[in-house]
């Protein structure tokens, strides 16, 4: 009962500088009245959950307490921070045409983004559109988002300041990616943001999101994401996100998304940076007939730890979802891979494939590694598989017996692998990008040729 008593206690003194800080949004009229209520209660879920321990299943592989113990430092105030346009470019697809919205520390930037109009499509910051699309925000914001679980995303509910909105009508296809930037220039510890998106394409529709979250300092600041993406009936989205932040930085997202009848959704996830990551994603089969593709790679080194947990839950009947998610460890990494496809009665006709796969470039990188099948319908075809590893040793031979030297062989072998996730990418200037920059990381990588 003491240890209960305490334990308590402690929950209440990580929560309690949340709560001194939500104090700012009380009273505020510059945003619509439903609003704070929603914040309101994200509030109040975050504190009755605390922060996910060791002891919770779906963290018991990924420990948050370094996050815990940061001191909680809201970034309120907007300032580019040093930023430029010149800065701007020398980031990965800084340099993509199409529209672009960028954010410093969670604010909408303006100065920096290139919002051309977009004829049947709003693409906008959310900041704006709770001004002048209240009502139908209300109806969509916060409502494909569970907090029930999930205390990062409650967290984000209670102190989100801006992100992206962009709504395309139905029939509308979109010709050039749309650019999400979100720039961390965070130069103290804990310094904090929770950039919230909602993406939302008709039926019929055609849309490519990339949404980029990149740093410019080194400090240990902390970036918490929500994205919610809602795709109509008949429609096709690509959601590509990438992470390559500070290496001392911590970084939780959680993209939620729903999906309607015949749709094809493809959803990428990209981490590179961070001290430790972690993406949660959520999707909804709520139509039937639809295909979704879950398609990941993370590339970590020293003490790097990146953490993907996935549920796919089939709602409907004919319904595919295939999830392929590689990984290269190196140095002490560590990976987690959590993924579980959830078959209800109804979803009779189910075509679920999951597999993860891992190459350990050194004897100290780890991965744990969870492909779960929960299925409930009688009439499915689901498979699940996964694979922890160094590289081939017979494919290096191979390779060297044709004259190619060791570096350059092991060089080509781990940059295959890192294919086989990049070009499931469609769209084609970030495919190519993709490809350049991860095999810059592969080629300054001083461990790929370390066995001669």
């Amino acid at each position: 009962m003491i240890s209960m008593i305490a334990t308590k206690a402690l929950e209440m003194k990580e929560t309690d500088p949340y709560l001194e800080q939500f104090k700012r949004f009380e009273g505020e009229d510059a945003q619509p009245s439903w609003l704070f209520p929603l914040r309101k209660a994200g509030l109040a879920r975050f504190a009755e959950l605390g922060f996910p321990t060791l002891k919770d299943e779906d963290w018991r592989f990924t420990n948050v307490a370094p996050i815990a113990k940061l001191p909680f430092k809201p970034v309120f105030d907007a300032s580019t921070n040093g930023i430029s346009a010149t800065a701007l470019a020398k980031f990965t697809f800084g340099n993509l045409n199409g529209p672009r919205l960028v954010f410093v520390d969670g604010h909408f930037a303006k100065e920096f983004s290139t919002v051309q109009t977009v004829k049947g499509a709003e693409v906008t910051n959310l900041g704006a559109a709770l001004a002048s699309e209240s009502t139908f925000l209300e109806k969509h914001l916060g409502r494909y988002v569970s907090i029930e679980k999930n205390a990062f995303a409650a967290l984000n509910t209670a102190f989100f300041q801006d992100g992206a909105f962009i709504h395309v009508q139905p029939g509308v296809a979109v010709a050039e990616p749309i650019r999400l930037f979100f720039i961390s220039t965070g130069k103290e510890a804990g310094a904090t943001t929770h950039p919230r998106n909602l993406i939302i394409a008709e039926k019929q529709s055609r849309l490519t999101v990339i949404e980029s979250f990149v740093s410019a300092n080194d400090a240990p600041y902390f970036t918490n994401a929500v994205t919610e993406l809602v795709v109509g009936d008949d429609a096709v989205i690509e959601h590509l996100k990438f992470q390559d932040e500070s290496l001392e930085a911590f970084h939780i997202a959680t993209v939620h998304g729903e999906f309607g009848r015949h749709s094809r959704a493809t959803a990428h996830s990209f981490a590179l940076g961070a001290r430790l990551s972690r993406n949660n994603i959520h999707t909804d089969l709520a139509g039937e007939g639809l295909e979704c593709i879950l398609n990941g790679l993370y590339l970590t080194k020293g003490s790097q730890l990146a953490d993907h947990h996935m549920v796919v839950e089939h709602a409907q009947p004919h319904c595919a979802s295939h999830e392929y998610f590689n990984g290269i460890l190196d140095d002490k990494s560590k990976g987690v891979f959590h993924g579980r496809i959830l078959v209800q009665p109804i979803a009779q006709k189910t075509d679920a494939k999951q597999t993860n796969k891992n190459i350990l470039l050194s004897d100290e990188a780890t991965v744990d590694t969870k492909p779960q099948l929960e299925i409930y319908a009688d009439d499915v075809k689901c498979t699940h598989g996964a694979t922890v590893g160094q590289l081939d040793e017979d494919a290096i031979y191979y390779l060297r017996s044709r004259g190619i030297g060791l570096d350059t062989a092991r060089q080509m072998l781990i940059h295959a692998f890192a294919g086989e996730i990049i070009d499931r990418v469609k769209c084609e200037p970030a495919r190519e990008e993709l490809d350049k920059v991860i095999w810059h990381r592969l080629e300054e990588n001083p461990h790929i040729a370390e066995k001669k």
